[in-house]
C-alpha cells in the first residue's frame, strides 16, 4: 500500500508506464466535473470509475481486495479513512468473483489499521492490500473519488 498526495505521484512512475500514465491523467482531469461512471484511459488496460457517496461507519465495512488489477484511490472531494491489511490476515466472506475482480473478506486478525485521506491523497492497493474504502472519520461526510484501475 502507498499513501501520498498527487504533487508527488511522479516519484511512482518507476511502477510502470500503466501507473505513469494513470497518475498523468488524474493531474490533467478537472474530475470534480465527472458525472459518476466509467471513463477508459487505456482500454481495459487503465479505467478510472468516478463515484461520490456518503461515508459509513467502521462497521459497516468490509475488506475488499482484487487479482488483476492494482487501484489507485483519489479523493476528488472530502475526506474519509481507508482500512487495509495483508490479504494472508483475511478470511473470505465472498468467492472470488473473476469478471468484476473483488472478493470481499474480514480482517481475521482482529485490529484494523487506517490511513486517512483528504482531497488530492491517493492511496494505492496492490492484490496483497486488503483494502475498506469509504469510513467516516468522524461523522459521516460527503466523498468525490477517482478510482483508477491498472492492470497488472
Amino acid at each position: 500500500m502507498i499513501k501520498d498526495t498527487l504533487k508527488n505521484s511522479e516519484f511512482y512512475y518507476g511502477l510502470g508506464e500503466r501507473f505513469q500514465k494513470a497518475f498523468e491523467y488524474l493531474k490533467t482531469t478537472n474530475l470534480s466535473e465527472k458525472e459518476n461512471g466509467k471513463y477508459e484511459i487505456d482500454g481495459e488496460n487503465i479505467y478510472v470509475s468516478v463515484q461520490d457517496y456518503n461515508t459509513k461507519p467502521e462497521e459497516e465495512g468490509k475488506f475488499e481486495a482484487h487479482k488483476k488489477y492494482a487501484d489507485i484511490q483519489f479523493i476528488v472531494k472530502g475526506q474519509e479513512k481507508l482500512g487495509y491489511t495483508d490479504i494472508k490476515n483475511c478470511t473470505n466472506l465472498t468467492s472470488y468473483d473473476e469478471k468484476n475482480d473483488i472478493e470481499f473478506l474480514k480482517n481475521s486478525e482482529n485490529k484494523n489499521h487506517f490511513a486517512y485521506a483528504k482531497e488530492g491523497d491517493f492511496l494505492v492497493f496492490f492484490p496483497q492490500d486488503a483494502h475498506m474504502p469509504c469510513i467516516s472519520i468522524n461523522e459521516n461526510s460527503y466523498v468525490k473519488k477517482a478510482v483508477v484501475k491498472i492492470k497488472l
